[in-house]
């Protein structure tokens, strides 16, 4: 198939990326801006702007973690919180229904991951050719390791 990426290829939502990162930036600077300039707050309640500010800000750089990475090995899903490392045999099909949150893969194992990395949120048409791109890589990967 000619028309597949060239590996290592990863696919993360551009847009939500950099909304949120902007945002992380944004909160910690506002919120640390009000803190050193409020006049009757002491050296604890600065501290506490402060603190509050990088937690909102660590937050937002959390959500904007997810992606997806594919490579000649097999697939590493970065969600929020989980990373996890699958070979291409491990993926049975990927989905991406019209509704869906976020891409889902089948596994072999009869589970199901979310791939939070491919998102249809902001940028739909984005989303959907990302789909696209690691079924075509799923299907020609995992028929290679089958054979």
């Amino acid at each position: 198939m000619s028309d597949l990426p060239t590996l290592p290829v990863t696919f993360r939502p551009g847009r939500t990326r950099a909304v949120l990162l902007t945002a992380a930036v944004a909160i910690f600077v506002i919120v640390s801006s009000i803190a050193l300039l409020l006049d009757r707050l002491g050296p604890g309640e600065r501290m506490s702007f402060v603190f509050l500010a990088a937690l909102l800000a660590a937050v937002a750089l959390m959500l904007a973690r997810p992606k997806v990475v594919a490579d000649d090995t097999g697939v590493t899903v970065v969600n929020f919180a989980s990373t996890r490392r699958l070979a291409w045999a491990e993926i049975v099909q990927v989905h991406l229904r019209v509704g869906d949150p976020w891409v889902f893969l089948d596994l072999s194992d009869g589970t199901s991951l979310a791939a939070i990395g491919i998102q249809p949120g902001i940028a739909k048409a984005q989303a959907v050719a990302d789909a696209r791109a690691l079924r075509a890589l799923v299907e020609a990967r995992s028929g290679e390791s089958r054979d």
